[in-house]
């Protein structure tokens, strides 16, 4: 079996060696003539994978080793008798880390308490759903914004409309759809993007264009009391740098990079790979993944909460590194800023997930009980 992976899949030795033939190469340089004779393609979302690469070739799986399928052909996979599979939820810990990281960094930068802002969460599926379900633990105010589910459960969702009316924070946690009634493409446009309400923060950590990036950033050139957090940009690695020196945090599509969710993406899509080829699994992600450097932190029951919030997310995480990097980065002719976007990505140090922590609480605080459980955490 001939397998071509894009080369920053991690574990792919661990997970896929024992089946066959390894290719690696960069993901954005897998073409038609790459997969000519591969049985099986594994991608993550810089790889479009399309009719005209598959076409005609033996390739049978395609797994992307992410919770998007945007970057697929999916009509054409159902047509040529492709089967395939994503990792629905690998990543969705990582960005809600993110998330968080990126809304103490605000909150410092405007002296607001997070206690008082109303949150808007507009895409409830694997990622939106699991920072709705942070949020509300914290007791936060969060509005959720999710066309699909209310179809389908009913239930206390909002239209976009409230959100953008209501919301003092939102955050964008859609696909991205280009067709259809259900249309994310420039989901916020320029007359949307002028209706936030006035010193709201705007959070986007799901498909660049789900914001209309070149009227972003005239509109945070006309609002100075409009604030912008962007993980994800329109044409990426192409980076509009304008757009991004008045972001407050600006990253290169990372937010859901934590070691543990890469791998975990890896691992589903092997389970996959084995569940399609009749494999009976032999590997599991927990005899894989390392010990974190983070294990365990001790808190005394009377410290404050939001101290303790601040130092937990960024005992783990803290996304201005990130920022500071990123805007390093942005140096150069286009070319040279594109290669320096995609290396951060494949030389990306370890990150790991809060829920990952072991806390000890000194004392009886139900505060603190409170905070630690709904960040994730496990209290011991």
């Amino acid at each position: 079996m001939r397998i071509v992976a894009d080369e920053n899949i991690p574990l792919l030795d661990a997970f896929f060696a024992q089946y066959g033939d390894i290719q690696r190469l960069p993901g954005r340089s897998i073409d038609r003539a790459a997969v000519a004779d591969a049985d099986v393609l594994l991608v993550r979302s810089v790889t479009n994978v399309t009719k005209a690469m598959l076409e005609g070739s033996s390739v049978r799986f395609v797994g992307t080793c992410t919770i998007g399928t945007d970057h697929l052909d999916l009509d054409f996979f159902q047509e040529a008798g492709i089967h395939w599979s994503s990792a629905p939820g690998c990543n969705a810990r990582g960005v809600v880390d993110y998330v968080l990281g990126s809304l103490l960094t605000l909150a410092e930068i405007e002296g607001v308490e997070l206690t008082q802002r109303t949150y808007g969460v507009v895409g409830a599926g694997q990622v939106g759903g699991r920072l709705v379900n942070v949020l509300r633990g914290l007791g936060w105010k969060v509005l959720v914004c999710d066309p699909p589910r209310q179809a389908a459960e009913g239930g206390d969702f909002v239209s976009l409309e409230q959100i953008i009316d209501q919301c003092d924070v939102i955050s964008l946690h859609t696909p991205l759809t280009k067709t259809g009634d259900l249309r994310t493409w420039h989901l916020f446009d320029r007359d949307r993007l002028n209706q936030l309400k006035s010193g709201a923060w705007l959070i986007n950590a799901s498909r660049g264009a789900v914001v209309d990036n070149t009227a972003l950033r005239e509109v945070l050139l006309q609002r100075e009391d409009l604030q912008a957090v962007l993980d994800v940009w329109e044409g990426e690695p192409h980076v509009d740098v304008a757009l991004a020196d008045l972001c407050v945090l600006a990253t290169p599509h990372i937010a859901g990079y934590s070691l543990d969710g890469r791998q975990r993406g890896t691992a589903q899509i092997y389970d996959a790979f084995c569940a399609h080829f009749e494999h009976t699994p032999s590997i599991s992600l927990q005899e894989l993944l390392p010990q974190p450097w983070l294990t365990q932190v001790t808190l005394n029951a009377n410290c404050d909460p939001t101290w303790a919030l601040a130092m937990v997310c960024r005992g783990v995480y803290d996304p201005r590194r990130d920022d500071a990097n990123f805007r390093r980065s942005l140096v150069g002719d286009a070319a040279t800023q594109r290669l320096a976007f995609d290396a951060l990505r494949k030389h990306y140090p370890p990150r790991r997930e809060i829920d990952s922590l072991l806390v000890q609480i000194n004392g009886e605080s139900e505060p603190l009980r409170q905070l630690i459980t709904a960040l994730g955490a496990t209290i011991v």
